[in-house]
């Protein structure tokens, strides 16, 4: 049976009469990647904040490495990236980086050495010496990254690491966290993100309103969810294929992105009616191809339309 390295149970918190977090259970498991994926203003968060000990729960109860949240001897095991970065504007970036890790007892001499490793991983050795305020939003990003897991933690809790960064700074860090990972270390992050949850992790809990909508392996999520679902990329017409794609008859379901799209067939339907009707509505497809359904339809059929368009709205931002 799988250790328990986050166990919640029965958690609510409120503030000033509105609940965030309302009744919720899950468990992370020893190592792997554990995704707690919602829209803004989820609870997730909040969530993280009372695993960490930020925010203490109004009911319920919270254990971390077998230990209640907040036990002293879990600093030095446990890795954080908060939502809200804070480091101090003024200091240089290696100084930065050397304070946070002797906080976690990790010795001056080896904590600089760790640093100077990690900057040049991280291909940020030319801003060493550099004022962290010189540093660009993403960089700083880095640099508490860095921090949060130089004392090398078996535990690791990250806040929406990959958000605000650009393409190649994201995938650095999704390599860090899945190197982590394969090391047998775990990793609990928040992402609003779906690519990032489908391709990195093993476990994923989705929630909404404060409450838990879907708990388990993203092969049990899908198969669960069930349906038939077909994604499709356009080459022309585009505008036709939407058209087609509001027959209820054909389709019961749809995620439209404009270029492409993913719908799940209605009752009954193999998919080649729906074939069919696109090509005479002149409608050129690159890709016709029946799958499983993705998280990102998943994500919006649990959460309802206005929470995936506030988690779009905040992708695009």
């Amino acid at each position: 049976m799988a250790e328990t390295v986050v166990a919640v149970d029965g958690v609510t918190k409120r503030f000033a009469g509105h609940t965030a977090v309302k009744n919720l259970s899950l468990r992370v498991d020893r190592g792997g990647i554990f995704g707690l994926l919602g829209p803004n203003g989820a609870g997730k968060s909040t969530t993280i904040r009372m695993i960490m000990n930020i925010f203490l729960p109004d009911e319920g109860k919270v254990t971390v490495l077998g230990s209640t949240a907040g036990s002293r001897q879990l600093a030095s095991r446990i890795g954080y990236l908060p939502e809200e970065r804070g480091l101090y504007p003024k200091m240089r970036v290696i100084d930065q980086i050397v304070f946070l890790a002797e906080a976690k007892g990790i010795a001056r001499s080896v904590a600089r050495k760790k640093a100077d490793d990690w900057l040049a991983r991280l291909e940020l050795t030319d801003w060493t010496t550099k004022k962290v305020q010189d540093l660009s939003k993403g960089m700083q990003q880095k640099i508490q990254f860095i921090g949060a897991l130089l004392h090398e933690p078996e535990l690791v809790i990250l806040d929406e690491p990959f958000s605000g960064l650009d393409p190649v700074n994201s995938k650095t860090m999704r390599e860090v966290v899945v190197e982590i990972a394969r090391q047998g270390r775990t990793v609990l992050f928040s992402t609003h993100i779906m690519e990032h949850a489908e391709k990195m992790c093993d476990h994923i809990v989705i929630i909404a309103h404060g409450e838990k909508r879907v708990d388990g392996t993203l092969g049990q999520i899908k198969r669960d969810f069930g349906g038939q679902h077909v994604a499709l990329a356009f080459t022309r017409n585009a505008e036709r294929a939407s058209r087609v794609l509001q027959d209820r008859t054909l389709v019961s379901k749809v995620s439209d992105f404009g270029a492409t799209a993913e719908v799940e067939l209605a009752a009954g339907e193999s998919g080649d009616r729906l074939l069919e009707t696109l090509v005479r509505e002149g409608v050129g497809l690159s890709r016709f191809q029946i799958v499983e359904a993705s998280l990102q339809s998943i994500f919006e059929a649990k959460v309802g339309a206005e929470g995936a368009r506030a988690t779009a709205v905040r992708e695009e931002s």
